[in-house]
Formats: structure tokens, sequence, C-alpha cells
């Protein structure tokens, strides 16, 4: 769905050396880009193509040499040979001559019988095919060494034994693009019948060869992508003119039928193999007819008529598939640059160039590929460019032909074509004064004013109207472009909603010379009646009617420059929003693939490109850009971004781009290889239209601007367009509540409802309603914004909804909605039944009764109409059961305690009887009470059944307090319902056992006591380790002062079983009065304070020795363990200190090598020298045997819970860490603290202060010790080197030892030892 379009036409003529020397051959130079020519006077033209698009002859400076011949001698073939450098020249007589055009030398390499009539080189330079005039076939070598010679079997052509050497034979010769096969097609001049002959390249022999078919002599063409074989039959011999297309075999395959009655000269396929030109010889003149096919179908595209007399040829630019050179035999020489563009306008309508006839298909109303079309426009003659405005109300269509005229017509709104498909309406052409051979780059200013380019416009002049333009055209340079201006006028009141092309005019109103080449025109978007004019190099100017054409003053603020950096034949302006202002946005694309946005490239191989704008048929500002790379990666990108600056798309350093797919949504992988961007619907559609290769359509709707056109629709409040967007794009209905926001959706539940207007709708949207947020989820890749709420202030009755939550309050405000502004219909029940089964959890006793009530109105015989606006029952439950879970359904059946409901769900759930029918009897038979304990029982309901089966009366007491016992919460409830009961002592003692058995031995020891069970109090207190409970409920229970002791007994073995020596004390002093015993116990619990008091209570010595006893013992014990934690401490320190600086060592290797640190593996450090093996500190300590040590000091609880946490490992990675958590785990704990001081205390009361002292001593040192060598630690891990000098333990010590003094306070005694050296 593309056009041809012409943006170019240099033309020049060369000055021949007579009046009556006429141009005959041509040839081509790929490497130096020149062209050559020879004459019938035997001259040999040649010039370089410039690069520049504006042609004169100081810029070609044309070159000519004469070839010497033979008087009567002419040149018949030509071609340039790469390798030589030289033209290869064949003639009339014979010769084959080498002509170097740089030297003007010529050289005669060979002479050929009966005279030359073909040459063509292969397409690698290396032989060179002839044809003579007696028929015979030469290939020759670049040495001119004749491989084979063949002859072309004339005796077989059907024209019979021929006296003499016919030298009138004709046999053109065209190569296969790969080189490997040549094909002639051979036959007298005379005579009709040929045949198409195969040649093997390397052999020479006959591949195959065609039936003798009519066709022209010289039309013949090989494919360069080697698939056809092109040829055309004798326009006198055939019914219609044709071009017929064989295969490598000699098979005919397909043909083309020519649009008018002509005879067809040459036909020559571009170097792409996707344009055939072919040179028609028609009545009236002579024209070129460019072809293209696809989809099965062969279209016309550009068609370029000269007179008859003018004699034209043409060729292909064997470099640019779409530089055709066109030259007269007057000399004339004219290369016309063509430009593939998409058919498809801004609004989305096709218009497809088939010749004469323009295919109309508006695409947002139904997606149809060419050769298809909605309806059908008929030109008088070819269509040569094609222009179009749209309207909201009427849309103008403008159309210059190639005889020179012009079509124009006004159509209807859009909306109303579709009354037009499958007609064909014949258009007229306006009046013109001027009639030009080529009116390029039209456009509509407005709809009066009609824009486009020409070269040449005064020779095109008519005689009648020539006076009256001279004023316009007095200072016109006729040999250069000219942008011309015409007022469009209609003398016919059109009709509405009619098309109309009759009475058309146009008027030149205004002619500006130009001095370059105009690549591309496109409308101002943001001025009435202008236009932007791109000249060749990317230059940009503004044109305004009315005004001279001017440079754009104005182009992508703030930057004053404008334009491209380079000629951009695809552009497109925009109408944009920056900052609130609107302004124009020009984008183009050059031939090197780099889509640039003034001077910045915006990306560097685009392959196409178009805009998508949120307004309907593309009338409002543009929003996003898509385009196309040439690794077939289709990009959207924001108008935002671009206008922000910080967007560019590279994709030569996205080479990750197929396995960033699910990550990044701005982009998507194109399925069909070089398909390309035609168009976008607009608006809501938000669709992106591809035509393959192949001329398919396929229309794909990124996800990104599906969800901004449903966030649009929400915005403006229209609910039903965003469902429908929602439903036909399966996106998940949450989407509208989430984005719309859930607590504002409620709100505007009504309004929602009223919109869709369609409880079908409805129905689904509120079945796919869940919780969670999909924007946060589902959608969170697409970075959607969420609509803000514009009121704050919430209603009460919202508030309500609020606290329900998401799920349950859209469905309560949708069902009151339904309620209040729906007319009653089945329709509406089924929805709301919809409402209640999608609850969370699901509202199923609410459904089931208003089923029930449908269904007692069934039982009733109601016929009236509120009847009629209720489905059946069955259908209502068959609903529910689709939607929700049979077997919950049955069991809200149950819980309504209707037997014959509960029935009929388990009939429609399709359940089998033997299942639920004797179930449901056995209730029926109950009694009612009964019945509802055995539902609730079924439905784990307890506390209904208890309260039922507490009012079925005493008989049932048994089964109340089973039922307790079963289910323990129910306990509470039964208190109350027996609380004047004679069975709420045995309730209470239950709930006892209940939790005495749970292991709440205070919460049963309390329940015991309030059923008068002392007995289980009292082991219920023992159970929790409260002695004084125990004996207090032994004095209750009116035990003997032994048997009390015997307890108090029992109660000190147990609880210095259980590490509680201080209870046990107590209990031994005041209920045995055993002293000795007591010390004893705090002895074991280190209170050495109160072992001292109670000792001394008694005035016993042999207490008190004991007590001094244990505590020169546990003191000397505690300084030994402070002297072996103190060389553990620095063992552990040094190893540290050794490890990082080992690890600091190899992390300054590696970067010295250059490699990043983050990349090491640090495993290595498991070579650290082995000189700290003799450590015992991972394994080994010291133990103690004593009294005192049953129970150990801190330190060695603390190197216990260390070594819980993991042996540390030599050379791992974790080495480090695990050293300064063992450093760490070494710190007295307040206990620890708490029993030394105690110890302390002690000692001076018993008058040891020579042992109290070094005692203090110690733990402080210790103490000041493992805190200095935590801090240097942590010092040392945060650096990158180890200070030798200050980072060591005994100078943190001495930095520390003041600052510690607050800290040594809490547990030390000033009198023992100065805090200061």
């Amino acid at each position: 769905m593309k056009n041809l379009k012409l943006y170019s036409f240099p033309s020049f003529d060369l000055d021949l050396q007579s009046e009556e020397e006429t141009l005959l051959l041509s040839a081509f130079d790929i490497e130096r880009n020149r062209l050559f020519f020879a004459s019938s006077a035997n001259i040999i033209y040649a010039f370089e193509l410039p690069s520049s698009q504006a042609w004169n002859k100081s810029l070609l400076s044309p070159q000519f040499s004469s070839v010497t011949l033979d008087p009567g001698d002419f040149i018949t073939a030509m071609d340039y040979l790469m390798e030589k450098e030289a033209l290869v020249l064949g003639t009339s007589d014979g010769s084959l001559i080498l002509h170097t055009m740089d030297d003007s030398t010529t050289e005669l390499v060979g002479r050929v019988e009966g005279g030359v009539k073909h040459i063509a080189c292969s397409p690698d330079g290396a032989l060179l095919a002839i044809t003579s005039g007696i028929g015979q076939l030469l290939v020759m070598t670049q040495d001119w060494e004749v491989l084979h010679e063949s002859a072309l079997n004339l005796k077989n052509d059907a024209i019979g034994d021929v006296d003499g050497y016919p030298s009138h034979f004709h046999a053109p010769i065209s190569w296969r693009g790969d080189g490997k096969y040549f094909a002639t097609l051979g036959g007298l001049h005379e005579c009709y019948s040929k045949k198409l002959r195969i040649w093997e390249r390397e052999s020479g022999i006959l591949h195959s060869e065609s039936e003798p078919k009519a066709f022209v002599g010289e039309a013949l063409d090989w494919m360069p992508s080697g698939a056809k074989i092109t040829m055309a039959y004798d326009c006198k011999i055939a019914t219609k003119p044709l071009i017929v297309f064989f295969e490598k075999n000699g098979l005919e395959r397909n043909s083309l039928c020519m649009d008018e009655p002509a005879e067809i000269s040459i036909v020559k396929w571009n170097c792409s193999s996707d344009l055939l030109a072919t040179s028609a010889k028609c009545s009236q003149h002579d024209a070129i007819k460019i072809w293209f096919f696809s989809n099965n179908h062969w279209y016309l595209k550009q068609e370029i008529r000269h007179s008859k007399s003018e004699g034209v040829k043409f060729m292909w630019n064997p470099t640019k598939p779409t530089n055709l050179i066109i030259w007269t035999v007057g000399g004339t020489i004219t290369s016309y640059n063509f430009v593939w563009i998409t058919a498809v306008t801004e609004n989305s309508t096709a218009l497809v160039v088939d010749g004469s006839r323009l295919l109309v298909s508006p695409l947002n109303l139904s997606l149809v590929p060419p050769p298809m079309s909605l309806f059908i426009l008929k030109f008088p003659a070819s269509i040569q460019d094609v222009a179009f405005l749209h309207n909201s109300s009427k849309n103008h269509l403008a159309a210059s032909l190639s005889d020179g005229s012009l079509g124009v017509m006004e159509l209807p709104r859009i909306d109303s074509w579709a009354r037009f498909e499958d007609e064909e309406f014949v258009i007229e052409t306006a009046r013109l004064d001027l009639k030009f051979r080529t009116f390029a780059q039209i456009m509509w200013l407005d709809s009066h004013l009609l824009l486009g380019v020409t070269r040449n416009p005064c020779d095109s002049l008519s005689k009648s109207s020539r006076d009256e333009s001279e004023l316009i055209h007095q200072n016109l340079n006729c040999s250069a472009y000219s942008l011309l201006e015409f007022e469009v006028v209609c003398s016919v009141d059109s009709i509405p909603e009619l098309l109309n092309s009759s009475g058309w005019h146009a008027n030149l109103s205004k002619s500006s010379p130009l001095e370059g080449v105009v690549v591309s025109i496109v409308s101002n978007p943001c001025k009435k009646a202008s236009a932007f004019v791109q000249m060749e190099g990317g230059t940009i100017f503004d044109y305004t009617s009315g005004f001279s054409l001017r440079r754009g003053s104005r182009f992508g603020e703030p930057d004053p420059e404008h334009g491209f950096s380079a000629s951009c034949p695809w552009m497109k302006a925009v109408q944009v929003c920056d900052n609130g202002d609107a302004k124009p946005l020009l984008l183009g694309l050059d031939y090197d693939g780099k889509l640039r946005v003034g001077k910045r490239v915006l990306c560097s191989n685009c392959s196409s490109f178009t805009l998508y704008s949120s307004g309907c048929g593309g009338a409002e500002q543009s929003t996003h850009l898509f385009l196309t790379t040439k690794q077939d990666f289709l990009f959207i990108v924001s108008i935002d971004d671009i206008l922000q600056g910080n967007k560019e798309i590279k994709i030569e350093s996205l080479k990750d781009l197929p396995n960033r797919r699910d990550k990044d949504k701005d982009f998507i992988n194109i399925w069909e290889k070089g398909a390309k961007l035609i168009g976008a619907l607009h608006g809501e559609e938000a669709a992106i239209i591809l035509q393959a290769h192949r001329g398919s359509l396929e229309c794909i709707y990124p996800r990104k601007l599906v969800l901004l056109s449903i966030l649009n629709a929400l915005q403006q409040r229209r609910f039903k367009e965003a469902l429908a967007m929602v439903r036909r794009h399966r996106i998940d209905f949450n989407f509208i509540i989430d984005c719309f926001g859930w607590q504002r959706f409620i709100k505007s539940a009504a309004e929602f409802v009223k919109q869709v207007d369609n409880l079908a709708y409805v129905t689904e949207f509120v079945s796919s309603i869940k919780g969670g947020n999909v924007m946060d989820s589902l959608y969170k890749d697409y970075n959607c914004p969420s609509i803000t709420d514009e009121t704050s202030n919430v209603s009460m009755e919202s508030s309500n909804f609020i606290e329900e939550g998401k799920v349950n309050s859209v469905l309560r405000a949708i069902r009151k909605a339904l309620e209040e502004q729906v007319r009653g219909s089945p329709a509406r029940e089924l929805c709301i039944l919809t409402t209640l089964a999608r609850n969370e959890p699901p509202a199923l006793e609410e459904a089931l009764n208003r089923i029930k009530s449908i269904r007692e109105m069934e039982v009733l015989g109601v016929n009236d109409a509120e009847r009629s606006s209720f489905p059946s029952a069955e259908e209502s439950l068959k609903h529910l059961l689709w939607l929700a879970d049979s077997e919950a359904v049955f069991e809200a059946a149950l819980g309504l305690y209707d037997i014959n409901l509960a029935a009929i769900v388990a009939l429609n759930s399709q359940k089998d009887p033997k299942e639920f029918l004797p179930y449901l009897k056995e209730l029926e038979n109950s009694p009612p009470v009964v019945m509802r304990y055995s539902i609730d029982l079924r439905l784990r309901r307890y506390e209904s059944a208890l309260k039922h089966m507490f009012s079925a009366g005493e008989d049932h007491y048994e089964d109340c307090l089973n039922l307790m016992k079963q289910n323990p919460q129910l306990f509470s409830l039964g208190l109350q319902l027996f609380a004047k009961s004679a069975h709420r002592t045995e309730v209470i003692e239950a709930w006892g056992d209940h939790l005495y058995d749970e292991k709440c031995f205070q919460d049963a020891a309390s329940a015991y006591l309030c059923s008068y069970s002392h007995h289980k109090a009292l082991k219920a207190y023992r159970g929790a380790g409260d002695w004084k409970g125990v004996l207090t409920v032994a004095s209750l229970m009116g035990l003997n002062k032994g048997d009390v002791c015997q307890l108090a007994n029992e109660l000190c073995e147990e609880f210095q079983a259980l590490g509680k020596p201080v209870e046990a004390a107590r209990i031994v002093l005041e209920y045995c009065n055993d002293v000795g015993r007591c010390v004893g116990y705090y002895i074991m619990a280190r209170e050495w304070e109160e072992a001292l008091r109670i000792s001394r209570m008694d005035e016993s010595e042999d207490f008190a020795s004991r007590v001094e006893d244990a505590a020169l013992e546990c003191a000397s014990s505690l300084m030994s363990d402070y002297k072996e934690a103190l060389e553990k401490l620095g063992k552990y320190l040094a190893r540290y200190l050794a490890v990082r600086q080992r690890r600091l060592l190899l992390s300054a290797k590696v970067q010295s090598e250059g490699r990043l640190t983050e990349n090491t593996d640090y495993d290595t450090v498991s070579e650290i020298s082995s000189s700290f093996s003799e450590m015992s500190a991972y394994t080994t300590r010291t133990a103690k045997n004593s009294v005192t040590s049953t129970a150990s000091t801190n330190i060695t609880k603390s190197r216990c819970k260390a070594n819980k946490r993991g042996k540390i490992r030599a050379g791992s990675p974790g080495e480090e860490m695990a050293l300064i958590e063992h450093l760490k785990a070494m710190a007295l704990t307040d206990d620890a603290l708490r029993q030394l001081k105690s110890l302390l205390s002690a000692l001076l009361m018993l008058g040891k202060e020579e042992i109290a002292r070094p005692l203090q001593s110690s733990g402080y040192n210790f103490q000041l010790s493992q805190y200095s060598a935590v801090k240097l630690a942590e010092d040392v891990m945060a650096t990158d080197r180890i200070d030798d000098r200050t980072q060591t333990l005994e100078h943190y010590i001495e930095q520390r030892r003041e600052s510690w003094l607050s800290e040594a306070r809490s547990w030390q005694f000033k009198v023992l030892a100065p805090l200061s050296r």
C-alpha cells in the first residue's frame, strides 16, 4: 500500500554536433557514475552524473569523442567494460572496437561476419556476448578469445530457408543477475515468430527454449533477481498488448496486460527487481510506464508522456533502484528520481495509485488490502501525484495527471463513504490554463489553494494564456524549478453527501522561482495556508500564501537553526504541545535510514515511520511516534520524550533486545521480515498498520497505546468506550477500576451502569473483579498513570463502602446502581446474583434468599408483571452454581435450614443422589432443633450448634459438654449458657482440664479453684512452678506440718534440677528451717551477699567458713578465666589483622593489573601463611572442676555461644566477619557483672581485700581489652590500609581507658583500685 512519488526531475540538453544527429545507444559506468551515449554521427558523448539533483551544463561538463569508421558504417551496439575502463562498440559492418573515452583512443579488436547487432557484458564483466546479423551467437573473454559460437537455428524459426545472409536478424541479449545464464530472443526483423533461448555461461550449451511466439524483437530483459524473463507480444499479432514472463525452463509463467492499446518496444527492470519500466508507443504519444507487482496484481505507478517526434528511450540507474534516466533522440536527458511513500493519509485513508485509477479505502472503516478497495476514482489519464485534504465536514482531493491536466474533486464526510462501496466514479479534469509535463509535490494549503512544483513552466503555457501570464513569469528563469500556487474554485454548487468533480477551475495565483531542488513539501499544522518546503541538503523554508517564499524563522524553539543536516525525502510535520504552546515539529528520514528531528538524529537505522494522535482522525496533536528499524523492531516513542531531547534509539548498542522483550514495553519484535509502516489508526483504535513484502496488511494494537486510550476515555468519564476497548483488546477488567481509582469508581458506579446500558457486559465486568491492583502488577511495566481524584471529600455512605475493601465495595455500589436505575428484568436479577457470588467471601446466603423468593412466587403461581421481571428459579440457581463452588452453594442452602432448597441445589449441581438424599431424609425426620444442630455441625458453626443443643433441654447436656470439649473455644459461651445451671461447676472443671492439657497451668489452677478441685489446682500450680500457690493450696487442703515439709523438700529438689537455686533456698529456709541447705543453694546461685547474710543469722562459724571458702575459690577461678580469655582475645585479634592485611595486599595487586576488585575471588586468601596454625582458640579451652564451676562464668558462656554460631574456617571468605563476631561474643553480660560485684562485696565483708583487689583488676582489664579489640577490628574493616603504629590493641587500650571509666563504675568499687595510671 504505497505510491511511487516523483520528487526531482533534473534535465539538460546535449549540444549535438549537427541538426540531423540523433542519439541511438547508451551505456553506464558504475564505478565512476558516468553515462555514455552513441549518436548516429558515430560520436560518443559522456558525462558524470552529479550527486546534486540540480543539473546544468557547467556541473555536468559533457565530453564527446568521434569514432572514425568506414564510409557507410555506423555504431549498432555498445556496452561498457569495467575491467578495460573502455567502451566496446559494434558496427554494422561487423567491427568490434574498444574505445577509451578519457584519451579518445580507438582500437579495432575484431570483426564479426554479418555485422554486430547486440553486445552485452556479463554482470561480473568477465565475458562478452555478441549476436550478429547472420544469426550467430559468440561468447568472448576480455582478451577477445572466443569461448563459444552457436547458430541461432534459423531454419527452426518457422521462416523457411533464407537466401544469402539475413542481415536483418535481431537477437537481443540479457544476462541473469548471477551471470550463470543469459537469454536471447532470436528472429528476423520482418518475422513475427521468435524463440526465447536460455544459454549456459560455462559450456555455451542451449539450456532451454520456448515455443515460437510473436515477440517484439527488442523487448527482452532478465530480472536481476533471476526469477523472471520479461518480453512483450507484438500488438499487431496479439489480440491485446501483453508483457509476458518466462521462467528459466522456457515456460510462460504469467503476463501483464497493458492499460491501453500500444506497441511495446523496451522492457527494463530496475536493479532491485521491484519496478518494471516499459516503453509504449501509443496512438497519440509515447509513454514510459512504470509497473509494480504486489498481492498478485500489477499496478501502474507512474507514466511519463512524450510526443512521438521525440523518440524517447530510457534506462535504469544500475546503482539506484528508483532513478530512471530518459533521453530523446534530440539529446534531451532527464533524470527522474522517485521515492516510495505510504499511500495512507494522516486520517488513515488509503489512496493507492493504479494507472488512471485511484483505489480509495478508509482504513478506519475496514482494513482492505489492495487491489481491493471501497470504491474507485477513474481519471482520464494516469495519475502522477495525489493530494488529500481532510476536514470534519468535507474532504478535497487533487491529482496531477500524466497528460498535464489536473483532477480536483470534493468528497463528503468519511463516515458516509460506506454507501460508495464497489462503485467506480469517473472524474472530470479541472479547467487549467497551463499544462505541465510534470507537476509534482502537490499539496493543499487549504480547501481553495493548491501548491506544487514544476520545471520550465514558460514552455508549458498554452498560446491563449501566454500573454495573460507574462507578468507573472517575466522574471522567472524558465530552466529552473518553480513553486506554483493555484487557486481552486468550483462553479457548480456541491450536493451534500455526494461526490463532486465537475465545474472546477484552477487559476495560477503565484509562481516562485527556486534555486534548487524541492525534496519534500508538507503542510504547516500550526498556521493556515502555510507549508514547509524542504530543499536539497535539508534546508527548510516556510511558505505562506500571499507572501513570497522566505526562510523559516521558527523551528524547534529555542534552537534557532532550522532544517535537517541532509535531504530527507520522507518528511512529516505535526503539531505538538511544548510547555503549553502549540508548535510544529518536523521529522525527516534520509536515504541512509537516519530519522532526524532538526539537527538531531533520533534513530540511525530507521526503515519507516509514522505518527499517532490520541484524537480521532489524527486531527489533534500527535502524541506518539512509530518507527521500524532495519532489524525489524517496531518502536513506540512518546512525542514528549522527543521534545525533552532525552530519547535516542541506537539499535547498534542494544544487542540484547530480543532478550529484553518482556521487560521493555517500548518496542515490538516484528514477526514479518522487512515489513513497513504504512499508517496508524488514531484515537481509540490505537492501531499500527504494517504491510509485508507480499502485500498483505497486518494491523497490530500495541498494548501501551491501548492502555493510554482507555486511560483517556476514563479521564473523560466515557465508561462505555473504555469498557468496549477493554473487551476488544482483552485487557483485564480491573484496569478500569484500578486506573480510575476504586474509591472514586464506587461514586461513579451509577454513571457506569447507565452508560454501558448492557447487562451482559456489566455481568462480564462484575465476574472479573478481583482484589489487588493490576496497575502495580500486571501493567506495572507500562507506566500508566492513575487518574487523580479531583474531590478529596468522601461521603459517609462511600466511607462505609471503603471499609469493606475494593471488591466488596465495588460490587455493592454496582448492585445498588442496578437496583435503583435499571428496570427489573431477568438479566438484571442475574447480574445482581453475580455481584453477590463474587463477594469476598461470596454472599451465597443472600443470593439463595433471592432465589428462594423467586421459587416461592413460582409455587404460589404469581403471574403478574413483577414475576416477569425475574428469571426462573432454576435458571437463577444454575447461574449461581456456574459462578460459585457447588459444594459451597449446597452448604449455604443447608445453612438456611431449608431442606427442599438444599435438595434442589444438589440436583442442579449434578450430585449423586446416593450421597445427599439419605442425609437430607435423616435431617427431615429429625426434630427441628436437632436438625439445625446437625446442620451447624456439618457447617462448622459450633456456637450456633451449642445454642441449638442447649435449647434442646437437659437430655442433651452430655452432647453439649462433648461439643465444648471438642471445641474448647465454646467454653466461654457454655459458661454463659449454663450460668444458672447445676452443671456450671462441671463445665468449669472441664475447661480447667483442657487448659491443663494445653499446659496453661495458671489458668487451669484458677479454673480448678472455681470448681473447688483443690487437688487438681495444687497439681496445676506445681506444673506452673508457682511454689507459693502450691503451698497455699496445701494449707487450704488442711495438710499437717509434716506433709507440708515433705512437699517443700520435693519442691526444693525440683527447683534445684530446674536451675533455680534461689527459689529452693527460700523454700527450704521458710518451710524447713534448714539454714545449711539454704546457704548451699545461695552459693550455687552465686548470691554471695545473701549467702553470707543467712550464714550470720544462725551465728554458726561453720556456715560462714563455708561461704568464705567458696568465695575464695570462685575468685581464684574467675581470675584464671580472665587470664585465659585475654590470651584468646589477643590471638583472635592477631589472626583478624593478618587476614585483613593479606586481603588488602591481594586487592591492591588485582587493581594494579587492571581488573575490577568486585570480580576478584577472595577464596585465594586461604593460602595465608600458616604461621598462626598453632592457635588453639578455634578448638581447645581449659576446663575447671570446682565447686563454683558447676555454674560457669559468663566468659565460658560467651565462648560456648560463639561456638554455636559455627566453627571458624581458616581461609574461608567469611573468616573476617566470623572473627569479629567472636570478639563481640566474648563481652561480659550484665548478669556476670552483677555476680562479680556481689562476689567483690562479699570478699570485702570477709576482710579479703587482697583477693578482691586483683579480682576487680582482672575483670576490668578483660572488659577494657575486649571493648578495645572490637573497636580496633571495626575500624580496620572500614579502611583500606592498616597503620601498624596506631592500629594496635595496646594503643587502643590506652586511648579508651579514660572513656571507659563510666562503664566501669557500674560494678567496680573505687576503694579497691585507682581507675587511672
